[in-house]
């Protein structure tokens, strides 16, 4: 279960103050797996980054029973100085995990190479995404979270990062999702919020009326 009370956030850009959440409420119980849809600026990814503690709201709290992943394929929290490996080896010891292991993994599944001895700020946006990928897979977590990770790579990666995530779904058994895949999001989901400027949402019991409402919402 992820309960989200009374959650506010803004932001300051230019001196110019933008609310995109206002006392926020939103339950996601277990067993429910959450598509969020809204066009582009209606604060999906923060919504993400808030589930996942990367960012803390103004006011109000989020409450989590279960253990949460970072956003599936998130590079943000790399630091550029360190190798491939020294990044996975820190994020290994934070979560308490086997460092050998997870490294194991991450070197097999990212398929990156020699590049994994390398600084990080020298990968490109697709190295990043792929060593973020299998280091998201490597960790198991009760939920994940996927801010549209399911596209990264080329066509044969693409398959293999499905196939991985299935098998880590099956043993999970949730997800919160965004997604402008309306595919994606009927494969995985069966419930959703679709999200509009201002911090206005609309509630789903099931993914086609999620998916009708944000095509309504896109021929506004």
């Amino acid at each position: 279960m992820i309960e989200i009370q009374n959650v506010s956030k803004a932001y300051c850009t230019r001196g110019a103050k933008t609310v995109v959440f206002d006392r926020l409420n939103l339950s996601i119980p277990r067993g429910r797996n959450l598509a969020i849809m809204g066009c582009n600026g209606a604060g999906k990814s923060t919504l993400m980054r808030l589930l996942s503690g990367a960012e803390r709201p103004d006011s109000g709290r989020i409450l989590r029973s279960a253990s949460v992943s970072w956003p599936l394929g998130f590079a943000g929290g790399f630091n550029g100085s360190m190798t491939g490996v020294e990044n996975v080896r820190f994020v290994s010891r934070v979560y308490g995990r086997d460092t050998d292991a997870v490294l194991d993994y991450v070197r097999d599944f990212a398929e990156i190479g020699h590049h994994l001895r390398l600084p990080m700020r020298t990968y490109s946006s697709g190295m990043r995404a792929r060593l973020a990928f299998g280091l998201s897979l490597a960790i198991d977590f009760d939920c994940y979270l996927i801010d549209e990770a399911m596209s990264v790579g080329d066509a044969r990666f693409r398959a293999k990062s499905k196939a991985a995530f299935a098998d880590k779904m099956a043993k999970a058994g949730q997800v919160v999702m965004v997604s402008h895949s309306l595919g994606i999001i009927r494969e995985y989901c069966n419930c959703g919020i679709l999200l509009e400027r201002g911090g206005k949402v609309a509630h789903f019991d099931d993914a086609e009326s999620l998916i009708e409402a944000y095509k309504a919402h896109l021929e506004k």
